[in-house]
């Protein structure tokens, strides 16, 4: 949809070899006119299917999500530029085999797998698209549907290259993009800068890049293909779902056993008082359990 939008745009400068065909009557439109129209109306035709096809997949993603909300499993979600290493990472600590490739949009489709943390907690592991400099307004809007996956995450981890000679320029552009979605928040305590590919920096910055490890505690350096650093970042994301925690109180219907049990598997249970038809429970709970909860508990 992007390409054919990129397209639609330059169709004039497309035919202007034809217009010299021009009749020479001076009303009569030529050749390289009607050709233009045809080709203008095809296009146009073919992104408003395209659209129809992009909100298809947006509904069919918004029911998976649903879905996981029921599920125990916090979302972790890959940002990062193009060619950082997101899919490389991502088969590293989910051990899985998906396409890593160095070039643009080598990730399409978002690919979710199993995320095993050091606390023996399990969360699930999302790889997104790669972004771009200045990414145009209806690339945003194509790539929305792979995107939402971002903002539905309990934990963004933006992956960067600190081999490239712009790296600081692509931070940049990531969390102007991030902005764009709406999670501008993430810039501050919410997002995880994986700084990847130490394995290839001078010993010059990975010393820096160390001291900023030291400095920030978000920040984590790391090897997508050595290993080195990933343990850091797996106890880094167990460590910051954990602070998410909070105590609060809940009144279950003694008949929702499915519910109960869910919470007792889920939540740390510090207190029980059943009365006739509700249990009343004192919990601590996860910031996306509670999310979890609030569609079909009443919460105090």
């Amino acid at each position: 949809m992007a390409a054919l939008s990129y397209q639609r745009s330059r169709l004039v400068r497309s035919w202007t070899h034809l217009e010299r065909q021009r009749g020479g009557f001076g009303f009569l439109g030529g050749p390289g006119e009607s050709q233009l129209e045809i080709d203008r109306r095809l296009i146009g035709e073919r992104i408003k299917r395209l659209k129809r096809e992009l909100d298809d997949v947006k509904r069919t993603r918004a029911l998976h999500r649903e879905a996981r909300r029921r599920v125990p499993y916090p979302v972790v979600a890959l940002v990062g530029y193009t060619n950082a290493g997101k899919s490389t990472l991502f088969n590293r600590l989910t051990r899985s085999s998906v396409a890593a490739g160095d070039m643009l949009f080598a990730t399409l489709d978002p690919t979710m797998r199993r995320l095993d943390l050091p606390s023996g907690r399990t969360a699930i592991l999302s790889d997104t698209v790669g972004f771009i400099s200045d990414l145009p307004t209806h690339l945003i809007a194509a790539f929305r549907a792979t995107l939402e996956e971002v903002t539905e995450a309990d934990i963004v981890v933006h992956v960067c290259d600190t081999n490239h000679p712009d790296s600081e320029a692509q931070r940049q552009d990531v969390l102007s993009i991030l902005a764009d979605l709406g999670l501008g928040e993430l810039a501050g305590e919410g997002l995880v800068e994986a700084m990847n590919k130490i394995d290839l920096v001078d010993p010059a910055t990975r010393a820096g890049l160390t001291n900023q490890v030291l400095r920030n505690s978000h920040n984590v350096a790391l090897s997508a293909v050595t290993g080195e650093g990933c343990g850091a970042l797996l106890a880094m994301i167990d460590h910051q779902l954990e602070s998410d925690i909070r105590p609060v109180r809940l009144e279950v219907p003694l008949t929702d056993g499915k519910t109960l049990a869910w919470i007792y598997r889920r939540g740390e249970v510090l207190g029980r008082r059943d009365d006739e038809e509700a249990a009343h429970l004192s919990v601590r709970l996860s910031e996306a359990d509670i999310a979890r909860l609030r569609h079909h508990q009443r919460m105090h």
